[in-house]
């Protein structure tokens, strides 16, 4: 797959979540996933923190598995339902050091669970590590019952080491989607509304 058919292969998929259309197949999407992923890793194009702010919804993701040889093995795709929203939100906090907050919430029948924290974002590497501090339930706009998950202060946090951490690779940013590897192994997409 050419670089040219992968991204229009993942903006085809962006773009029909909202409108219901005619969407990639899922074996399509990875592999136009992977390929994107490989054009990115070679040409080592930094991407900006300010690419990844605002609120997207989950469009797609993979699953992994650890095979005994081979490590962790990609598992097969699949679109997220639209009935059980996953939203993935970032905010900056001090653009000049690219940290910021990370919250990510699952709604399901009107309840929603949400996980926040702290996250930082190396352009050099086009990795966003991050670490999930407080827990929430709601409904609606209102918040039901939240929690602490630990303490930690900004700079604790900024001084500890990304392999210790949970991260995503982004290796594609658009105003439509963004696309990523997680510190598991997994792929994802995540889509902008596109009135916003």
């Amino acid at each position: 797959m050419t670089e040219d058919q992968a991204i229009a292969t993942l903006f085809q998929a962006a773009a029909t979540f909202w409108d219901g259309g005619d969407r990639p197949s899922a074996q399509a999407l990875v592999a136009a996933m992977l390929a994107a992923e490989t054009t990115a890793r070679h040409q080592k194009t930094p991407l900006a923190f300010e690419h990844l702010l605002g609120q997207w919804r989950l469009c797609f993701t993979t699953a992994t598995r650890k095979a005994r040889r081979r490590g962790i093995r990609l598992g097969p795709g699949f679109y997220w339902p639209k009935f059980v929203p996953a939203q993935i939100s970032f905010a900056s906090a001090d653009p000049a050091t690219n940290q910021g907050t990370i919250a990510n919430q699952v709604t399901l029948g009107g309840l929603w669970l949400r996980f926040t924290g702290p996250c930082r974002f190396q352009p050099k590497k086009n990795l966003l590590a991050f670490d999930f501090t407080e827990m929430g339930i709601g409904a609606g706009d209102r918040p039901l019952w939240q929690r602490s998950l630990r303490e930690e202060s900004a700079e604790a946090f900024a001084a500890r080491a990304i392999a210790k951490l949970p991260f995503f690779s982004f290796f594609q940013a658009t105003p439509h989607f963004l696309a990523a590897r997680g510190r598991g192994g997994g792929l994802a997409i995540w889509v902008k509304r596109p009135d916003c």
